[in-house]
């Protein structure tokens, strides 16, 4: 897909007519424009489409419309953007939306080296962003500010989740198979910190380039190390080649494969036969209760795939924002701020969530294992829960971040 130049706008509301010549009555009743307007700044484009894109946009819009289409009688906008994974494009299209477009909240933000610079813009403007597609902690450390939130997972609480529960379950030797940049080897230590500190041992690991597809000399380092545990720290196609390999060069049955950032759409494209026993740590699964089942039917319908965890942050931040928008009666970025940290979640993707002064949203994660082709009786039933992991165990503690707010500066 060509990349966005023009904004392409949604209005959802189709209260925009009746109430369009409200606008300048609106602006000074606590709205900034007449219009609360939410911008999807996305992978349209890149190696992340599958897992954010297009869908994401459709998330977003599913929330939008789901809560009225207006907001205190002001009508909602979706727009959307391409940021080609280049963190100077985000910024660029993100200042761009604040200060001349009008944009209130920027959603989803997929790569992290993109989600950081938008936090940053988002600071300095003094507007909304919510990151759902991202790992990065510095969201909530260095780069924190009270207009950012990150809100469906981390690299903190995949590492947990993984890392830990595997080692409590049995799983005591680690291998690593790791892309060699920082994402990567970032996850790697993490994940070697939380094994160790739960008693396990890390035996080695073998660093591979970014977008490698040979991946045997890797597998047969992994089966030679004799770890009961093969940690995969990578993402995307990286992790898709690496996990067939290690299927086609045949690991021994004594080595479990855990996938430390796995998407719901990987599996899809690794079909169970391959995938079976993998272990990964998700925010979400479609087939995980009746709410969360109706959310996904209607999901589907519209894009003809299951959502993955990103796609439901993506509906359950927005309507977070918007109920602390109506909560505050108004869209001024402070007093949102202070009513989306007030206001607890409870839907279909987090029960008892809630938003930490440094931005984090704490929710349970979830740690599953993919299913053989015989365990799976209909479609797209592809996980068995293992183990819940409680939010609070599954983030980092407040108390080690270094978020500058906690400071009270």
């Amino acid at each position: 897909m060509p990349a966005t130049n023009s904004l392409k706008t949604l209005v959802v509301s189709s209260a925009v007519l009746s109430l369009g010549g409200l606008s300048s009555a609106m602006a000074s009743d606590g709205y900034s424009d007449g219009v609360v307007r939410i911008g999807v700044l996305t992978d349209m484009s890149g190696i992340y489409t599958d897992l954010s894109g297009e869908a994401a946009v459709e998330a977003v819009r599913m929330a939008v419309e789901d809560f009225g289409g207006e907001v205190n009688g002001v009508p909602i906008e979706v727009i959307y953007g391409d940021h080609r994974n280049r963190a100077d494009t985000g910024a660029s299209r993100a200042r761009e939306w604040y200060n001349n477009e009008g944009v209130d909240m920027i959603n989803d933000l997929s790569n992290s080296g993109v989600a950081l610079a938008v936090a940053a813009v988002a600071d300095e403007q003094k507007r909304h962003a919510i990151v759902n597609s991202s790992s990065n902690i510095g969201l909530t450390n260095d780069y924190c500010s009270p207009y950012v939130t990150h809100y469906t997972y981390d690299a903190h609480s995949l590492a947990q989740g993984t890392g830990q529960s595997i080692v409590e379950d049995g799983g005591d030797t680690w291998f690593f198979l790791t892309v060699d940049f920082a994402f990567g080897i970032g996850l790697e230590e993490q994940v070697s910190d939380v094994v160790r500190e739960a008693g396990g041992q890390v035996v080695g690991a073998a660093r591979h380039p970014l977008d490698t597809t040979d991946f045997s000399s890797y597998a047969l380092q992994a089966q030679a190390s004799g770890a009961e545990i093969i940690g995969i720290a990578s993402t995307g196609a990286d992790a898709i080649n690496a996990i067939n390999a290690l299927s086609e060069f045949g690991v021994t049955p004594e080595q479990r494969p855990a996938a430390l950032l796995l998407w719901y759409d990987d599996i899809v494209s690794l079909g169970l036969e391959t995938a079976q026993g993998l272990m990964l740590t998700n925010a979400f699964y479609w087939d995980a209760n009746d709410e969360a089942r109706e959310f996904s039917q209607r999901f589907y319908e519209r894009t003809g795939r299951m959502p993955n965890m990103a796609h439901a942050g993506n509906y359950s931040s927005t309507m977070h924002y918007l109920n602390a928008i109506e909560a505050a009666g108004s869209d001024d970025p402070d007093a949102v701020s202070e009513k989306m940290r007030e206001l607890e979640i409870n839907d279909f993707f987090a029960s008892g969530g809630y938003i930490r002064p440094n931005g984090r949203m704490v929710h349970d994660q979830y740690l599953w294992e993919v299913k053989s082709p015989d365990e799976s009786e209909y479609d797209y039933d592809f996980l068995r829960l293992v183990t819940t992991i409680p939010g609070e165990d599954a983030f980092q503690p407040l108390k080690a971040s270094t978020c500058r707010l906690l400071n009270g500066s």
